[in-house]
């Protein structure tokens, strides 16, 4: 590796819940298992660690039950936390509602990690060798926001931006400013056509891509079928490796972790998308939410 992954989204607690349907309005369903577990910006960290990344933790996490099983969870993993932690508030937590696909609908409550301090943010240094990881979720904070806003200028490393599922609720100024200074904008199908506002996938890539630097390259993700890849005004599928999903949470963070593992690591954008695909593939035959394999799993996949 030649550089870390510093990651400036959040980490909250996800509260699994196995339904056989979700529940009509003002109905109820039984839920068949629920698990506390890290998740969130977790879930692209560890991956990026379990591929070998050196990974930082730059953003705010706070006191209380929540936040101590996640700075445990990102020791376990060998993360570094760069931030102290907040006193007035405990981490977040988000309801994630799995179905028997493994399709998964989110609800989550905000907490210290929607509450970065503009001058916590500026205090973390980056090098050129870096890439640092940028959630939309981010975005939708406004203390997250006016950080990233007055410290991404600043920058020397590489920036990938993963919109994330709440993308249309972004500022458009917003998008405008932060778009530039992206290096990899990653994002699943359906978020790329929310971006792009056109109803098919091929399209919103194409359009997207218009509004990145010219240097930059374009990821949308698309399940089982891969990836699409933009980079220096082509675009091409990398093909991806279908596979019986059990749960699906958590699948594109570990296809962003194993992304910017295999980036730092000096391999040609293709190359680390082609990983990223079985990374996630194989993510998504456990249980997650932070489901991403170890390095020599990942590794025999592969060769398989």
């Amino acid at each position: 590796m030649t550089g870390r992954l510093v990651h400036t989204g959040q980490v909250v607690l996800d509260l699994m819940m196995r339904v056989p349907s979700l529940p009509p309005t003002g109905g109820d369903v039984l839920a068949e298992s629920t698990e506390l577990l890290p998740g969130g910006g977790f879930n692209v960290m560890a991956a990026a660690a379990r591929s070998g990344a050196e990974v930082v933790y730059a953003g705010a996490h706070g006191t209380g039950r929540f936040a101590d099983q996640a700075r445990e969870a990102l020791r376990a993993e060998g993360i570094e936390a760069a931030q102290p932690q907040r006193s007035d508030s405990d981490n977040g937590i988000c309801v994630a509602l799995v179905e028997p696909g493994g399709e998964r609908t989110f609800v989550t409550g905000v907490g210290a990690e929607g509450r970065l301090l503009p001058e916590q943010l500026s205090q973390v240094r980056t090098e050129p060798e870096d890439i640092v990881y940028v959630s939309g979720y981010s975005l939708l904070h406004a203390s997250n926001r006016e950080a990233l806003l007055a410290w991404l200028p600043g920058v020397s490393s590489r920036v990938l931006l993963d919109p994330c599922p709440l993308v249309a609720d972004i500022p458009a100024e917003v998008l405008d400013a932060v778009l530039p200074r992206v290096d990899v904008l990653s994002c699943n199908a359906e978020e790329a056509r929310a971006l792009a506002g056109v109803p098919d996938t091929d399209s919103a890539a194409r359009k997207l891509a218009e509004r990145l630097g010219p240097s930059a390259a374009l990821v949308v993700r698309d399940g089982p079928s891969g990836c699409l890849l933009t980079a220096g005004g082509e675009t091409h599928r990398v093909p991806g490796f279908p596979v019986e999903p059990v749960d699906t949470n958590g699948a594109g963070d570990t296809h962003c972790g194993v992304l910017a593992a295999a980036l730092l690591e000096g391999s040609a954008l293709s190359d680390a998308a082609l990983r990223a695909n079985a990374a996630a593939a194989l993510s998504v035959q456990h249980r997650g939410p932070a489901t991403a394999p170890p390095r020599a799993e990942l590794d025999a996949f592969l060769a398989r």
